[in-house]
């Protein structure tokens, strides 16, 4: 017997009388631990699945390079996709990796470190997985250059891309057919290779 499953488009909104705090939503969290949430401007929960094998894999690699890039060079902390920040707009966001220089993190107390940090990281890395669309990934790119973030790359395995959007700068470069890309302003000297991605 076969049963024909609704079409649900990913992500998964959720809309409650009242916008969770901070607090409600990192219970939530870690009671629904399998799926990743987000919460909006607007008070709106944004709940996705995890990411399959390949695309976890690929995550996977970009923290790492960008962990071990920041532990040699020492201006700041690389941050993992579990990782969310309160930003300026009141959203409670997580990117697939993330960088804050350690002059802003040394200035958050430890119970603002425990939680959603009131904080937007200078550089972001978001990764396009299988399931994700592209222009709600544009679109969260683009939220966190308003909110602060310098640089961010939305790297695309699917279409061998890296989108660079910068602070101050109304449009993304893309890059296609790099093998690398360089970073600059709060991470440079940091290099993505890209070789290993793409396969």
């Amino acid at each position: 017997m076969n049963l024909a499953l609704p079409e649900i488009e990913q992500p998964v909104r959720l809309r409650f009388d009242r916008p969770m705090t901070d607090e409600e939503l990192l219970r939530f969290c870690a009671e629904n631990e399998m799926a990743r949430i987000e919460r909006d401007a607007n008070g709106e929960l944004i709940v996705m699945s995890p990411t399959g094998m390949e695309g976890g894999g690929v995550e996977g690699d970009v923290f790492g390079e960008l962990r071990n890039w920041a532990l040699e060079d020492r201006r700041g902390k690389a941050y993992g996709p579990n990782a969310g920040f309160t930003l300026p707009d009141s959203s409670v966001r997580a990117a697939d990796a993330s960088w804050v220089s350690w002059p802003r993190v040394n200035a958050l107390t430890p119970e603002q470190r425990e939680g959603f940090a009131p904080i937007c990281p200078e550089f972001i890395i978001e990764v396009r997985s299988a399931s994700d669309r592209l222009e709600p990934l544009q679109e969260k790119m683009r939220m966190w250059i308003a909110n602060g973030a310098e640089l961010a790359w939305l790297v695309d395995p699917l279409r061998k891309t890296v989108e660079v959007y910068r602070l101050g700068s109304k449009h993304a470069d893309v890059l296609e057919g790099v093998t690398a890309v360089y970073g600059e302003g709060p991470v440079g000297g940091f290099v993505l290779e890209l070789v290993r991605i793409w396969a």
